[in-house]
C-alpha cells in the first residue's frame, strides 16, 4: 500500500475498515461504501417520485419492486459516480487534506483499475435499469451526460453544486418514468424542488474545504456565499419546499404528503438555524441529516400512496 492511511480521512470506523477483506477496501472506498449517506441522498428523489407517481395513478402494485431496485442502483451509480470523480479529480484529492488519503491519490488503486471497477459498476447499474420500461431505460442514459461533466464543473464554474443538484436530483424523473412510462409537470416541478435542496445541503458539504478550495482555485457555491451562507439556505431550501409542494398540488397529494412536506421544511429550517460554516464537523453533520429529512417527505408520500388506493 505504498504506507499510504488505510482510511479515508473523512470516514470514521465503519464495516469498511473493521469487516471488508483487505484486498476489497480500496474499492468500496471508491463506491463510498464506507460513507453511504450520498447513496441515501441520492435515493431520496427516487423513492420521492416513485411513491408520488402510484399516487396519481392509484395503484401502487408495481412500487415495492421500484423501490426495491432505485435502492439497489442508487448504491451502484453512486459508487461509479465517485468512481469517476476521484479518476478525473485525483491530481486535486491530493492537496485537500480531508481527500488525499482516497484510493488513488494514496496509491492504493491505480486508474486503470478504477475505470475496471467503473466500468463493473456502470454494468450492475444498466443490469437494474433494463428491468424497466424503455422509456424508463432512455432517461435513466440520458443522466449520464451530466455526470460526466460534474467533476469539472468546479474548475470552471462557482455553481457546480447546479449541476450536481441535476445529477443528483434526476431520480425524480425517473419514478414517473418506471410507474407512468412518462414525465409530466408534476415530475418536473418534483426536479426543479430537488434540485434546490441539493444546492443547498451540498453547499453545507463543501464548507468542509472551503480554505483547501480557496488555496488550489476550487469552486463552490461555499466559497460564493461565504458569510451569506444562511441567507442562501434560507432562499434554496425555500424554494425546494414551494416547489416540492407545487408537485403535491399538481398531484392531488392528501393530508399524509402535506404534512411529509411539513416535516421536511421544519427539518430543513432546524439545519439553518443550527448550522456554523466554521465548524466542518457539524456542517458533516448537518449535511448527513439531510437522509431524515428525505426519508420524512418519503413516509409521507408513501402513506399519501397507500390510502388512495385502499
Amino acid at each position: 500500500m505504498n504506507g499510504a492511511p488505510t482510511r479515508v480521512a473523512d470516514a470514521t470506523g465503519n464495516w469498511v475498515d473493521t469487516r471488508a477483506p483487505q484486498w476489497s477496501r480500496p474499492y468500496l472506498r471508491l463506491s463510498r461504501l464506507d460513507r453511504p449517506i450520498g447513496s441515501w441522498l441520492l435515493l431520496m428523489p427516487c423513492w420521492w417520485s416513485a411513491a408520488l407517481a402510484a399516487g396519481v395513478a392509484g395503484s401502487i402494485g408495481q412500487l415495492p419492486l421500484a423501490i426495491a431496485l432505485f435502492f439497489i442502483g442508487a448504491f451502484v451509480m453512486r459508487g461509479a459516480g465517485c468512481t469517476w470523480n476521484d479518476i478525473t479529480d485525483r491530481d486535486l484529492d491530493a492537496l485537500v487534506e480531508r481527500t488525499r488519503s482516497r484510493p488513488i491519490p494514496a496509491g492504493q488503486v491505480s486508474v486503470p483499475q478504477a475505470m475496471a471497477f467503473l466500468v463493473v459498476q456502470a454494468l450492475i447499474g444498466l443490469a437494474v435499469l433494463v428491468q424497466f420500461n424503455r422509456f424508463a431505460v432512455a432517461t435513466g442514459i440520458a443522466s449520464l451526460a451530466i455526470v460526466a461533466v460534474y467533476p469539472f464543473m468546479k474548475r470552471i464554474t462557482w455553481w457546480p453544486q447546479i449541476v450536481l443538484g441535476l445529477a443528483f436530483s434526476w431520480g425524480a424523473l425517473m419514478g414517473f418514468a418506471v410507474m407512468q412510462g412518462r414525465i409530466d409537470a408534476t415530475a418536473l416541478a418534483l426536479y426543479a424542488g430537488s434540485i434546490a435542496w441539493v444546492i443547498g445541503y451540498d453547499t453545507i458539504y463543501a464548507h468542509q474545504d472551503a480554505e483547501d478550495d480557496a488555496l488550489i482555485g476550487i469552486k463552490s457555491t461555499a466559497r460564493l456565499f461565504g458569510e451569506r451562507t444562511h441567507q442562501a439556505l434560507m432562499v434554496f431550501y425555500a424554494l425546494a419546499v414551494v416547489l416540492i409542494g407545487v408537485a403535491l398540488v399538481l398531484a392531488g397529494a392528501r393530508w399524509p404528503a402535506w404534512t411529509g412536506l411539513a416535516a421536511f421544511a421544519l427539518h430543513l429550517a432546524w439545519q439553518i438555524r443550527r448550522l456554523e460554516i466554521s465548524d466542518p464537523a457539524l456542517c458533516l453533520r448537518i449535511f448527513k441529516s439531510n437522509r431524515e429529512a428525505g426519508l420524512l417527505l418519503f413516509a409521507g408520500l408513501l402513506a399519501d400512496a397507500v390510502i388512495r388506493v385502499v
